[in-house]
């Protein structure tokens, strides 16, 4: 697989494709409502990405930019062949990918200067630690932590923070956690919860992470996620990731989709038996009203974006 994001006109989101899909996805372009992709690496660093232009009939427009805006490339080809090959070398980051197209280097106009933050210091630290806070959940993008930043102070008469004011900050944040998780070795908790869901997937129960944002919400929502073959569900909401991140464990809620408590207690038990494979622990007492909860957890969770 290819450690990135492809991102479509028509609101696809594609995380780790193999070369063939990545192929795909260049092949089909051109059409109203499918004519660029945006491709971005894992994680996502700002300023660093590909794109694609296409309409059926036309050459293809390629861009690519290498970590700031003067730095914002263009080439043009006829076949989808190039561009495939272009971004699968520029996904694998190997030396000379870009060397068969001519490239030209796009004026992208002046940089504007962002003006630092206007905010005491009080005031500063409650932003970053809400910043923090759901960045270290691992779920949240770039643009979704930036619209965070630039929306948690507002009151009614004040809009402290500017677009892109909040954009440096999330950034900045986001470096940061990049550097930090550069250190992490082998498969992580959240790794291994991603791992249990996925199994549950498959085996038909409807397996959610950081889904909607409560225990309501959640339950009125999930039974719309699959089809009728799902026979149950399990999933835990933002407030559920925040706890987790916070070191408090990380609360799972489950059940059947038939209203029988017979069910409820069956997929509770193979939530656990999953958890257990996966090599998380597992705390639950059988009883189909409680959560299961699973502690200790370390959750360093990679970010993505």
């Amino acid at each position: 697989m290819l450690e990135i994001v492809v991102k479509t006109e028509n609101w696809e989101r594609h995380v780790r494709v193999s070369g063939g899909e990545l192929a795909g996805l260049v092949r089909r372009m051109g059409g109203d409502g499918d004519r660029f992709l945006v491709v971005q690496r894992i994680p996502d660093l700002p300023d660093v990405f590909a794109q694609v232009w296409h309409e059926a009939g036309g050459d293809y427009t390629l861009e690519h930019r290498d970590g700031a805006a003067d730095r914002h490339f263009q080439t043009m080809a006829g076949k989808p062949e190039a561009v495939i090959a272009a971004l699968t070398g520029w996904a694998l980051q190997g030396d000379g990918w870009d060397a068969d197209l001519a490239w030209s280097l796009l004026d992208m106009g002046p940089t504007r200067e962002v003006p630092p933050l206007d905010l005491g210091r009080d005031e500063r630290e409650v932003l970053e630690k809400r910043v923090r806070e759901v960045l270290v959940g691992g779920y949240d993008s770039r643009a979704q932590l930036a619209e965070l930043a630039e929306e948690y102070l507002v009151t009614e008469d004040r809009r402290p923070v500017s677009r892109e004011q909040a954009q440096a900050l999330a950034d900045r944040m986001w470096l940061e956690r990049v550097a930090e998780q550069a250190a992490w070795q082998g498969e992580t908790d959240p790794e291994r919860l991603t791992r249990a869901f996925t199994a549950l997937q498959e085996a038909g129960i409807t397996a959610r992470e950081n889904f909607t944002c409560c225990r309501n919400c959640g339950r009125s929502e999930i039974g719309g996620e699959d089809g009728p073959e799902a026979r149950g569900f399990v999933y835990f909401h933002t407030q559920c990731t925040d706890s987790a991140a916070a070191g408090q464990g990380l609360m799972l809620l489950h059940g059947g989709f038939d209203g029988s408590s017979e069910t409820d207690v069956a997929i509770g038990d193979e939530v656990v038996a999953a958890l257990e494979t996966a090599g998380l622990n597992a705390e639950w007492d059988r009883d189909p009203s409680r959560a299961i909860t699973v502690t200790p957890l370390d959750w360093r969770r990679r970010l993505v974006g």
